[in-house]
């Protein structure tokens, strides 16, 4: 199943992060909250990420070649990764600025202003992220995943800024703002850091979600007998693409054409319930000693049949 282009939510994505960076640039310099300048620094990383992902969503798109036989979709990777690695950035600067205004708290002006424009910020982003989230899951897309997420940070952070920003106006503890400012920043660290993880588990090639593998083992369990069994099943993930294979074990005695329709059906009904996955198997005899030298996930390191001399060439004459 071929999946459609999704660089329209990365313009999206973009379009927002430009409106909300004015928006709350204009809050910051108007009322001269710390917390306003650290949402605002937030809105810049969305954009920097967001271009990010724009550019990695063009790669991933791209159709397998010669040297990128299994596709480019683990691109996507490194964009959720640059995007962590941001947030993470992003969360120390908020969190220093932070400090220094807790050490010489100033005065918030111009407090109806700046709680108007995070507020129409907040739903921009808040808009946002709910129609890249549910692309990304829709179509199995990291970066979309990630980028969702770093949007929904930036809605609980802005609401924490807000209440940060109301409560010393109303108090006259002007120390309230940036305390909801390094608030902000240690949830800005905590998403970052699982956005991190998820990337790196990506790029490690990490195993199918359990209930994609229950999903393949229920599937092998209605062939699976005394005639036919299975082993060394491996999957992986890969950006959108999935990838499962797989040793089949049947009589010696079956013929070729026997073998592979029975894997043609195997292969067919294991696309059925993962659309996306390519699916890779190996058949083999139940009556080879051999067919179990490689049962688990590390193949056997002595060969599995002695070496043949090629035939001698006829004679001619």
């Amino acid at each position: 199943m071929k999946r459609p282009s999704l660089t329209r939510y990365a313009w999206l994505s973009i379009a927002t992060a430009v409106l909300c960076l004015g928006l709350k640039g204009a809050a910051y310099l108007v009322t001269g909250s710390v917390g306003m300048l650290s949402d605002s620094l937030e809105s810049l990383v969305n954009l920097g990420a967001s271009v990010m992902a724009l550019s990695m969503l063009i790669v991933a798109a791209r159709p397998a070649d010669e040297d990128h036989a299994y596709g480019h979709t683990k691109a996507e990777y490194f964009s959720s990764g640059a995007e962590g690695t941001l947030i993470l950035v992003a969360a120390v600067g908020i969190a220093a600025a932070a400090v220094q205004r807790l050490l010489r708290p100033q005065p918030i002006e111009e407090i109806g202003f700046g709680l108007l424009m995070g507020f129409v910020a907040s739903l921009l982003n808040l808009g946002t992220a709910m129609v890249l989230l549910k692309a990304g899951r829709k179509y199995n897309s990291i970066t979309l995943e990630a980028d969702a997420q770093h949007l929904l940070t930036d809605v609980w952070t802005t609401g924490a800024v807000l209440l940060g920003v109301g409560a010393a106006a109303l108090t006259s503890w002007h120390w309230l703002d940036p305390v909801a400012a390094l608030l902000m920043a240690a949830n800005i660290l905590r998403t970052g850091g699982g956005i991190l993880k998820k990337s790196i588990s990506g790029l490690m090639d990490s195993a199918l979600a359990r209930e994609d593998r229950e999903k393949v083992r229920a599937i092998l369990q209605q062939y699976e007998g005394e005639t036919m069994q299975f082993h060394a099943l491996r999957t992986r993930q890969a950006g959108a693409r999935k990838f499962v294979s797989m040793h089949v074990l049947v009589p010696g005695t079956w013929t070729v054409q026997h073998g592979h329709e029975l894997l043609e059906q195997i292969e067919a009904d294991i696309r059925q319930v993962l659309p996306d996955a390519a699916v890779f198997t190996h058949l083999e005899s139940l009556d080879d000693p051999t067919s179990y030298a490689d049962a688990t996930l590390e193949r056997a390191n002595e060969p599995r049949h002695p070496k043949k001399s090629p035939p001698a060439p006829a004679e001619s004459g």
